[in-house]
């Protein structure tokens, strides 16, 4: 097993600790992170014995949830774990919360079915007021289910038959589980909207309208009011270059909640050449980015310990890239308070799902012929089922990160992975959230409603054609070199391959200085490089699998990207 240096400290007892969701805290948290009984079975009947031990968030399929196991599509497997509540924890409510459990979940409290859920990659919560036991030892039952990429669910990059592009498929609960209690009427959620031309903020409240909003610059308490529009003459401005964040604490219900956000506008525009671009704050800005799948090679999905996800991040930054491109993936929420403390952007992915993929991801995109995805046959999208479930996802995905400022890019579909009706896509994201960017079909068949024209270039001359849309290369590159000692396994996937960290430094440097930076006054609005990490077999990283090695100095790519601008 190829191990990343924070596994090497791993608390399996206490794995992940943190409280999980930055953008919302409440004072009421109880982790149950740590050691789980687990069965696995062919029936669906809940089993009367657990004989064995996982290491929860982690998937079976893991080396650190000690289990190292494949949860087959005709499997069924039941976590297990016993709690007792602290005294004094109900305030009148009690709700589990499941950072992500993939892909069919049913939960089960003390003999009693509370809830249950469908999708692997989106959170959910459920009351378990009526079936909890405050006094004495409480039986929490998780009953999974997962087909991979045997049905239309989502699945992201996993694969049964895993492989080049594809990546080992994974299972159960792979984010952080906890309890939380509230009062009987209490603030579920808001939305927190930045107008930057208007120097407002607004507050929209669900559970209760009885709120009081405190907004803080620093230490500084500069409102305090029931209004949900705060006027803010003078804020200051968040981006890459300055990530400033606002506090503020919602005081409702008998609790304080806390949160933040950033005052930033995106939007498209014409520079003073006449060139289409992305804006930023009402002014051109270049989004110079990577390519992030989120795998780690001891935890695949789920990062060993939150300090690794950090340090990919602030790699990025040191390295002097402003952007990433979340691949495929909804990470932990921990994720994106990290994008937003260190400033930086994120176009953000829906998760793929859909049939088996065939000629329409791969041969007849690259003889420049698009399909209609309104032909639900040619997509491998006929499941109407699949199609509900991935505008149902859509919509949890949009008002989970809705209030993180490093939030964008809305990316639908990629390459036709799974890809219908994006015009109808494109129209819902934007009922949802006017105040992002929409790139609705990155890669190909590309049908006109979209914010962008959005390229995937990896065997072809990159030449920039101007349009009516800004022209963003939303992959490129996938330069690939092999470390010896870190990598998953023998194989080697990439677009081009080097054998030296020199060779690969000097095709980096004139892949950057010969075409993407002289393009740029051209009309090229966005660049995201494959990629962040090495991933099992792909080989084409900045930095290993473990994160120990880094192929191109860090200095080279600082002095490069501070040319990649406007």
């Amino acid at each position: 097993m190829l191990h990343t240096n924070w596994s090497r400290s791993f608390d399996r007892e206490h794995p992940l600790p943190e409280y999980p969701r930055p953008q919302f805290v409440r004072e009421s948290y109880l982790n149950l992170n740590g050691t789980w009984n687990y069965a696995i079975k062919k029936s669906s009947a809940l089993p009367r014995e657990f004989l064995a031990q996982i290491t929860v968030p982690f998937s079976p399929e893991t080396e650190l949830s000690g289990v190292c196991r494949v949860l087959k599509p005709d499997e069924y497997m039941f976590y297990e774990k016993t709690f007792t509540l602290p005294e004094g924890f109900n305030k009148g409510r009690v709700f589990i919360n499941f950072g992500a459990v993939d892909q069919i979940a049913e939960v089960y409290l003390n003999g009693k079915r509370v809830g249950g859920h469908i999708g692997g990659y989106t959170p959910f919560t459920i009351e378990l007021t009526d079936a909890i036991n405050e006094t004495d030892e409480n039986q929490l039952i998780v009953a999974v289910q997962d087909f991979s990429d045997t049905k239309y669910y989502s699945k992201g990059k996993q694969k049964l038959n895993r492989g080049g592009i594809w990546y080992s498929p994974q299972s159960g609960i792979w984010q952080s589980v906890w309890l939380e209690s509230t009062p009987v009427e209490y603030l579920e959620s808001v939305k927190i909207t930045p107008d930057y031309d208007n120097e407002s903020v607004s507050f929209e409240y669900f559970g209760t309208d009885n709120v009081e909003v405190m907004i803080y610059d620093g230490d500084n308490l500069i409102a305090d009011t029931t209004d949900k529009v705060v006027k803010l003459p003078d804020f200051k401005p968040w981006s890459p270059e300055s990530p400033f964040l606002y506090n503020v604490v919602f005081k409702a219900c008998g609790e304080k909640i806390k949160s933040y956000f950033g005052m930033r506008k995106f939007s498209t525009g014409v520079d003073s050449r006449g060139v289409k671009r992305l804006f930023l704050n009402n002014k051109p800005y270049f989004h110079n980015g990577l390519l992030d799948q989120g795998y780690y090679s001891d935890g695949y999905l789920t990062p060993p310990d939150y300090a690794a996800m950090e340090n990919d991040i602030r790699f990025v930054k040191e390295a002097g890239f402003n952007m990433l491109r979340k691949h495929i993936k909804i990470e932990p929420l921990m994720y994106y308070h990290y994008c937003d403390v260190n400033g930086i952007l994120v176009w953000q992915d829906m998760v793929n799902g859909g049939g088996e993929y065939g000629l329409e991801t791969s041969v007849i995109p690259f003889v420049g012929v698009k399909l209609d995805d309104r032909n639900y046959k040619l997509f491998h999208r006929t499941d109407k089922e699949g199609r509900d479930l991935y505008y149902r996802e859509m919509e949890d995905t949009v008002k989970l990160l809705y209030n993180c400022p490093c939030i964008a890019v809305w990316v639908p579909f990629n390459e036709g992975w799974g890809q219908f009706d994006s015009a109808k896509a494109y129209s819902k994201i934007k009922e949802l959230d006017a105040t992002r960017i929409v790139d609705t079909t990155s890669g190909w068949h590309d049908l006109g409603s979209s914010d962008v024209i959005s390229k995937h270039i990896y065997f072809t001359p990159i030449k920039v054609k101007k349009g009516n849309r800004p022209y963003v290369l939303s992959e490129f590159g996938g330069y690939s070199m092999k470390i010896e000692g870190h990598t998953f396994n023998n194989k080697m996937f990439g677009y081009k391959i080097f054998k030296s960290k020199s060779s690969l430094t000097n095709a980096y440097n004139h892949l950057y200085n010969r075409v993407i930076i002289p393009q740029i006054k051209d009309g090229l609005c966005a660049a995201v490089y494959t990629q962040l990490t090495d991933v099992e077999d792909e080989l084409n990283g900045l930095l290993t699998y473990d994160r120990k090695a880094c192929k191109i100095d860090i200095n080279v790519l600082k002095e490069i990207n501070e040319r990649v601008k406007l």
